[in-house]
Parts: C-alpha cells; structure tokens; sequence
C-alpha cells in the first residue's frame, strides 16, 4: 500500500494593504471605548442632559402648579354703629386684632328733605349697620367675645367712649351673599321708584285730560248762552 502523502497548500503573504488595515484595527482596540452617555472624544451625551434638565423642570412646575391653600375669610356682624363711626376709623380699631379685608357700612335712610340737606355735608353721614371680613377666620370668632358689649375706646376724650360693641360672628356668611342682598335691595328700589314715576304720570295724564275736558264744556256753555242771547235778541226786535 503506498503512503499517500499530505500535501498542504503553500501559504500566501499578506499584501501591504492588509498589513496596514490590520496595524489599525489593533490601534482602535488599544484606545478606550466611549461609556454610556460619553460621545467618542470623552465628553457628556447632550441629549442625557437635556433629559435630566427636562425631568427637573417637570418636577419643579408640577410642585409650583400645587393649588395653595386658600385662607378662609371670617365676617362679622356689627347691629349698632355709634354716631361719627366711618369706614376708616372701623379699620383702625379692628385692624390692631388682625388682618381686614372689605367693610360695608351701611348709611341710614333718610327723607328727601334731609338728604338734600346732607347732600353737601357727607361727614354727617349716620350708619347704621355694617359687615367687617377677616381674613382669618379663627380671628374673626375670637374678636367677637372679646370686644362684645364692651366699650369701643377707653379714653374719655374719645367720641366713642359712651359706645358699646354690639357684634356677632356669622358662619357660613359669605360675602357674595352681602353682595347678593345690596343688589336685591336696589333692584327693589328701583322698581318701587318706577311704580311711583309711573303712577304719577298717570295721575298726571288723567288730571290734564280732565281740565282739557271741563274747558272744552266750559266754552261749549258759554257758546250756547251766547246763542241764547242772540235768538231772544232776534225775537224781541221782531216784536
């Protein structure tokens, strides 16, 4: 049996073209592979920093946009205003127990010959109610037994010093339903003033078409007597 020999191939030399693109692939090897979130020169992804600055600000405008908790107003009810008692002077007073926020006074009622007589004098203006909203309303509760038939000044000098406190602390009372109640009792007003105006004008119309009526009677007489006259002249120079 012959021995059959193995002939292997002869190896073939690399070009110099191949030499050098292997020289490379082990120089890229050698050199450090970029992390995550690092671009090939070292430096930080622009696009994770924008997503972390994106995040943060997410964060911080659904914490602002939190409703607030919003203070409850308390009101109160004063029944008896002392005479030369104004807006300004009830702020003062009541403002040293805490923070106020509207006042109504309302002004007494007066005849049409006093408030044209007023008219010129707004300092003599007489309140005689009036609603003071606190804007906290755990003050607005403890002010009222505090100062409840109590005097409004101690000073004898003071205007005020005869002049009791007479307050009650509302609840539940808002102050749209005070708004409410003002703009009901002007449109009362009003329509009580238009049913007057109306009914003197009508008052007006029927006595104008009764003295028109009695004059045309008038002259209707005094026509027919003239007549009269005339035909019992006409008769007696006929006779």
């Amino acid at each position: 049996m012959k021995n059959i020999k193995n002939k292997s191939k002869p190896k073939r030399k690399p070009t110099p073209m191949e030499v050098e693109e292997a020289e490379l692939d082990e120089v890229r090897s050698d050199e450090p592979q970029p992390g995550e979130g690092e671009t090939a020169n070292g430096e930080a992804n622009p696009s994770d920093d924008d997503d972390d600055m994106d995040l943060a600000n997410f964060k911080a405008t659904s914490s602002s946009s939190a409703p607030a908790k919003k203070r409850k107003m308390g009101i109160i009810y004063i029944s008896n205003i002392p005479k030369h008692m104004n807006v300004t002077r009830l702020r003062e007073i009541l403002g040293e127990y805490g923070a106020i926020g509207r006042v109504y006074l309302q002004p007494e009622k007066l005849s049409s010959a006093k408030a044209k007589k007023n008219k010129r004098k707004r300092y003599n203006i007489h309140f005689t109610e009036g609603w003071v909203e606190f804007k906290s309303k755990r003050v607005a509760k403890q002010i009222v037994p505090l100062l409840n038939n109590k005097q409004i000044s101690g000073r004898k000098t003071s205007q005020f010093y005869d002049s009791l406190w007479s307050m009650k602390y509302l609840p539940r009372f808002k102050w749209v339903h005070l708004t409410e109640r003002m703009n009901y009792e002007q449109a009362v007003h009003k329509q009580r003033l238009h049913t007057e105006v109306s009914q003197a004008r009508k008052e007006t119309t029927f006595f104008q078409n009764n003295l028109d009526k009695s004059e045309f009677i008038r002259k209707q007489a005094k026509k027919a007597k003239n007549a009269e006259k005339a035909l019992a002249a006409k008769s007696d120079s006929d006779a």
